[in-house]
């Protein structure tokens, strides 16, 4: 007998495979050795003290608390053979060896008794040990299609030229508290579709079945449940910290103090050990922040500040290296372990990762194949004849093979052939994956159906217990003034880089300088270039913060879907801190470069009179923002959006009154409806008194308000035009607001 001893040395913290073999702790006058008589495919230690008692002998020793969960190397082993475990307890600080009596099978039952006494990963926090309110996931007979369009060109498309194409198709499951559940499939099986249709953030209507310990999908629900999308939506600028502090800040209820929430948040990256980069920036795709597994990592510990009984999570380990991916799901793992249902799509596991999982579902072309206890899917898909070709293959390719038609011959000579590439033995995929189908169809559908109607009184009257609490339970956990406050300071600290980057300094610092060159102390008796410095102030502030607005709402609609979706605050809470974030952000530049032109440009040298000019360019700004806001949040597309709004300046360009001045009758109209039109004259009429005069000719002096281009726009109308701008503020945000409130993409 090979045996494998385990020196009583520090390891670090880590999960590792052991290929070992019996296990029995002997005392023979030297250092105590351990010894594992069976396959364990996921060891799990952390540095802790415990004691031994053997025979007479006491040992006080400081050594690795050991976690051992057992292989299913074997796929025909049955799920009753007895295996020896070794327990760590956290609360006892021992570790005992069960006799050889006891059985571990998967039953969901001891499952989660035991998933608070032994969790895979030791938790520091009491919330992340047990979950407060288990939630019993049940899904039957699932299937969702999509209408798609012909490809032709013609304006008027028939009715047959609409065809339909089944994302679901019969997919049913269940997931109890303490059970982990991996779906299967290659891409475009439907593996996001059924987890987004189970978090209840489908928006097209699905057929089928889908309760939470027996009740339908509510409002009440949405809190109970954690969704980690595939792409990380995270602001890039925050750091660690501060991204799940605002979180806390958001979900946590309005009992728990300021303090509280922050320290809860640090408690989930100290659990989720994220110290190390605490204060490191998240990034994203054009800012170095964060690994790949860390920004992972932030976005589960927003899901689990609230403690949710069911998480969910859309392909977690994409992107990541196996030790990374495998450090990752033994943390999920120790959340399933204490009480909670997990879900999660995953595309290509390892060996190490599939053993991981207590069920398994696996989905063909939108249609199950298998829905059941991991431990089990070789030994089914052996009855019906189908076995992997070599003994050492990892079950998930072969699932994935399976799932893809690919059916390889069992023929040893052929081996070289498959390494190669080239199996002669390959059956037809359609036929192949047509048998899987009927097979599940036959004899594992009916099984699930009486799993999933099984116990189904108790669950329901155990959900009716608490309903009278549920109805009272607000939607929002905290008050609008709360969320109003957060998401300020959160958009202030986020798009202080952008408002304030050194490309847009540069860039509004050098039009200014640039443009108080070129009107370098101009006088009225040049009228018509101080005329046009004005109007370039109205078209510059105009078209400039139009279109840096117009992709406000397309790019942050991402976060917006998640955080709404989440019910982490009203949209009219994120509005209004939106709106009120921009004043410092969007206000100080225009100040500045009014500041700089007006006084080289050579404008009247009044205090007064440069006051209200900066005013009128700050109330043009917003205006001008508001479209853009609007725009975007109407069009919610960047490419359609940017078009749209060129062709609006150049309107309200022409129309402003300065390049044509007899508009006419028909489409003079257009005016009337254009910022820059109303910005215009308002300017002219603070920089220009009644009785001004300019030199019009040798010796001749002529009122200001006489000249042409002054004239045609009709002087005289301050507050007419204030108040129009005043309805286009308020209109356009308006606008903005009701696009948003009826956007139904979440």
């Amino acid at each position: 007998m090979i045996t494998h001893p385990l020196p009583f040395s520090p390891l670090p913290h880590s999960c590792f495979s052991l290929n070992a073999l019996p296990f029995h702790l002997f005392y023979a006058c030297e250092p105590i050795y351990l010894f594992f008589p069976y396959p364990c495919s996921n060891l799990i230690c952390t540095h802790f003290h415990f004691h031994f008692h053997l025979s007479s002998f006491f040992f006080s020793i400081n050594m690795p608390i050991l976690e051992f969960e057992p292989s299913n190397s074997s796929v025909m082993a049955s799920p009753a053979s007895t295996r020896p475990q070794v327990n760590a307890r956290m609360e006892k600080s021992t570790v005992h060896a069960e006799p050889p009596g006891s059985t571990n099978n998967n039953n969901h039952t001891s499952e989660s008794t035991d998933s608070n006494e032994n969790p895979s990963i030791p938790s520091q926090l009491p919330f992340l040990r047990e979950s407060l309110r288990p939630i019993t996931l049940k899904f039957e007979d699932l299937a969702y299609s999509i209408n798609l369009q012909s490809g032709g060109d013609h304006c008027f498309n028939s009715l047959e030229s609409k065809r339909t194409q089944t994302v679901l198709s019969g997919v049913s499951g269940v997931v109890r508290p303490g059970e982990l559940l991996a779906m299967l499939g290659p891409s475009g099986s439907g593996k996001t579709t059924l987890l987004t249709a189970l978090g209840g953030r489908l928006p097209a209507k699905i057929s089928g079945s889908i309760t939470y310990n027996g009740q339908p999908f509510s409002s009440s629900v949405t809190r109970k449940i954690g969704f980690v999308t595939q792409d990380d939506v995270l602001y890039p600028h925050l750091t660690v910290l501060e991204t799940l502090t605002y979180a806390a800040m958001l979900r946590l209820p309005k009992n728990l103090t300021h303090e509280e929430k922050i320290e809860q948040a640090e408690l989930i990256i100290t659990e989720l050990g994220l110290t190390r980069c605490g204060n490191s920036i998240v990034g994203g795709p054009l800012v170095r922040g964060v690994s790949g597994g860390e920004r992972k990592r932030v976005s589960i510990g927003q899901e689990l500040l609230v403690n949710p009984s069911l998480l969910l999570l859309d392909e977690p380990t994409s992107g990541l290296d196996s030790t990374t991916a495998l450090r990752l799901m033994a943390t999920v793992k120790g959340l399933a372990r204490g009480g909670r249902s997990v879900v999660t799509t995953i595309h290509q596991p390892s060996s190490r990762l599939y053993w991981m999982f207590d069920k398994v579902v696996l989905l063909s072309d939108g249609c199950p194949i298998y829905s059941g206890q991991a431990g089990r899917v070789m030994e089914y898909l052996a009855s019906i004849g189908f076995v992997p070709g070599f003994s050492l293959m990892n079950p998930a390719d072969f699932l994935l093979d399976l799932a893809s038609g690919v059916a390889l011959c069992t023929n040893p000579d052929d081996h070289q052939q498959y390494n190669q590439g080239t199996p002669d033995c390959q059956e037809d995929r359609d036929s192949v994956k047509s048998f899987l189908i009927s097979s599940y169809k036959k004899t594992l559908h009916p099984l699930i159906k009486d799993d999933i109607h099984k116990n189904n009184h108790d669950t329901t009257r155990a959900s009716r217990g608490p309903q009278s609490s549920k109805s009272c339970d607000n939607r929002w956990t905290t008050s609008w003034w709360t969320q109003f406050k957060v998401l300020f300071k959160r958009g202030l600290r986020e798009r202080r880089h952008e408002s304030y980057s050194g490309l847009r300094i540069f860039q509004v610092m050098s039009v200014a300088i640039l443009s108080g060159l070129l009107w370098w102390h101009s006088d009225t008796s040049h009228l018509q270039d101080q005329v046009g410095l004005l109007f370039f102030f109205s078209i510059f502030w105009g078209f400039y913060p139009l279109s840096n607005a117009i992709f406000t709402f397309p790019q942050e609609r991402p976060m917006l879907v998640r955080e709404r979706s989440s019910s982490m605050y009203r949209l009219s809470s994120y509005y209004f801190a939106r709106m009120a974030g921009d004043l410092p952000m969007e206000l100080v530049l225009p100040t500045i470069f009014v500041t700089v032109t007006y006084w080289m440009g050579g404008l009247k040298p009044s205090l007064v009179t440069f006051v209200l000019t900066v005013l009128i360019i700050l109330f043009n700004v917003l205006v001008s923002q508001g479209l853009g806001l609007a725009l975007g949040a109407i069009l919610m597309d960047l490419k359609q959006a940017t078009t749209l709004s060129s062709v609006i300046m150049l309107v309200f360009l022409l129309a402003g009154g300065y390049y044509i001045q007899q508009i006419p009758p028909f489409i003079s109209w257009l005016k009337y409806i254009s910022f820059s039109h109303y910005c215009y004259k308002l300017l002219l009429e603070v920089q220009y008194s009644e009785n001004e005069v300019y030199y019009c000719g040798t010796g001749i002096h002529c009122r200001v308000l006489d000249f042409p281009g002054i004239k045609y726009l009709g002087m005289g109308q301050l507050w007419w035009d204030v108040a129009a701008l005043g309805v286009m503020l308020v209109g356009y945000r308006v606008l903005a607001y009701v696009a948003l409130r009826m956007c139904k993409s979440h």
